[in-house]
């Protein structure tokens, strides 16, 4: 074979990179710039805060709260029981967490497919906590182009005070969030008493931990944390279509955009309606221009659009310039009822039923619920044993749970040989959300059943005024 000539070979040139300001190359890394997000007023920007408002409400206030003699909810690792208000859940009820998770999941698939990002705009804790470090950075440093001013000017003693008076409540804020969030794994008044007398390392570790989680989340990294390091931000696209309602800019009526007088006929100029203000991008938390078309950075918040339509009644334009929409409806120029009725189509309704089904069947499964745990264990160090009357014995024992709130009398009885009987204790009282270890003997004459192992049936019976039934097998060996 013949080496090509060079005159042949295909060449891809490869241009240098422009020179920046000083003459030098520019790099391959940029470094990223800070998001100065705008404050606005309208619906979406109301609906943010009054989901802030709500779930900090629940959140804050709810470990606060007593059912009883004890925290509402509390999830006591050391004690391993979960107490959700009246209910009360034992390691043996982790179903019932897998399938709150499996509902979470599937609503979060539901909402996406039909609305887009709408945990991410005003749900999502860290959308969440980042608005209140914003509001508390706005009512420190001030508007956007005061904290810009404030960052690209020297450091003089306004500087060092409003800095250090915004850390100090970013602080404050992380410490509560981190010690509230302890307090519902420690009951947080026995928490807040070992703090205050610096008890407790490990309550301290995770209070601290947590603290500096969401000072670095919400302080400083912002949206970093949702364009790169959030998972969801990247695999939403699989749940969109052209459907899904998402926040939108319309080009057909914005283009060609520019600058203009609200005095002047911009129809007869041949412009759009887009006067080219960029305030869009200014109240956007994640710094995009909605303009662009739909990217994986926005969040679905809509304070673009209070911006626009702001902007749009100071022009004595129609509203709606950016909205929610479909890209369908964009595109053919739906109104909003022709796109409500593409809202019920394949993939919602499956959502749908599933999301349904499961929520039915966990609702219906906490209402059945017996409120009475048992584990049987065999004593491994009497198999079985002959004892005086010549009776052959096995000897268990019982982990018996109470999930009521109040005191229950226990029966224990056993069947399944004849002549089986229970010789120990067979009556027990155990305290409300408690569990105790009972020790069980059952015993056969000897000579009356075959060598082997033989099924048999614990029952544990309520004798309190909510009847409760459990049945557990063991096995009853008999030696050769």
């Amino acid at each position: 074979m013949t080496k090509p000539s060079g005159k042949h070979r295909k060449v891809i040139p490869i241009a240098p990179a422009a020179p920046n300001k000083e003459g030098m190359a520019a790099s391959f890394y940029e470094a990223q710039k800070k998001v100065y997000p705008r404050s606005i007023s309208g619906v979406f920007a109301r609906w943010r805060w009054i989901l802030v408002f709500l779930t900090q409400l629940v959140f804050y206030g709810l470990p606060w709260l007593q059912w009883g003699q004890r925290q509402s909810v509390l999830f006591d690792l050391d004690a391993k029981r979960f107490y959700l208000f009246g209910l009360v859940l034992y390691p043996q009820d982790f179903i019932y967490l897998t399938g709150l998770l499996i509902i979470s999941a599937l609503a979060l698939f539901l909402f996406t497919a039909v609305a887009g990002r709408l945990w991410c705009g005003f749900s999502c804790p860290q959308t969440v906590y980042t608005e209140i470090f914003m509001w508390i950075e706005h009512k420190v440093e001030g508007d956007r182009s005061a904290r810009m001013r404030l960052d690209n000017g020297g450091w003089t003693f306004e500087k060092v005070r409003k800095k250090s008076l915004k850390q100090f409540l970013w602080v404050a804020v992380s410490l509560w969030t981190g010690f509230t969030f302890v307090g519902y794994f420690v009951p947080i008044r026995q928490l807040a008493g070992e703090l205050l007398a610096l008890q407790g390392s490990w309550q301290i570790f995770w209070v601290l931990f947590y603290g500096f989680a969401t000072y670095g989340n919400a302080g400083f990294l912002r949206e970093q944390v949702c364009k790169y390091m959030c998972p969801y931000a990247r695999f939403q696209s699989a749940m969109f279509d052209k459907d899904t309602l998402v926040v939108s800019y319309d080009p057909v009526r914005g283009e060609p955009r520019a600058p203009r007088n609200k005095s002047v006929d911009h129809k007869a100029q041949g412009l759009g309606d887009c006067i080219d203000c960029s305030l869009c991008v200014q109240v956007c938390p994640t710094g995009i221009d909605i303009r662009h078309g739909l990217q994986y950075d926005c969040i679905g918040c809509g304070l673009c659009v209070d911006a626009c339509n702001t902007v749009m009644d100071k022009m004595k334009y129609p509203r709606g310039l950016i909205r929610y929409t479909t890209q369908n409806g964009v595109a053919q120029g739906w109104t909003s009822r022709q796109m409500l009725r593409r809202v019920l189509r394949p993939r919602v309704l499956i959502y749908s039923t599933v999301l349904l089904g499961i929520s039915v069947a966990m609702v219906f499964s906490l209402m059945a619920r017996t409120p009475l745990k048992v584990d049987v264990v065999r004593d491994r160090a009497a198999l079985s044993r002959i004892v005086a009357g010549g009776r052959l014995e096995n000897v268990y024992r019982l982990q018996i749970m109470n999930a009521t709130e109040t005191s229950q009398r226990y029966r224990i009885s056993a069947q399944g040989l004849d002549s089986l009987e229970v010789v120990s204790e067979s009556e027990i009282v155990i305290e409300p959300a408690q569990s105790r270890w009972v020790a069980v003997r059952l015993q056969i004459p000897y000579g009356t059943a075959p060598a082997g192992s033989h099924t048999v049936h614990f029952d544990i019976e309520s004798m309190g005024e909510k009847p409760a039934h459990v049945q557990e097998k063991a096995v009853f060996l008999v030696p050769r």
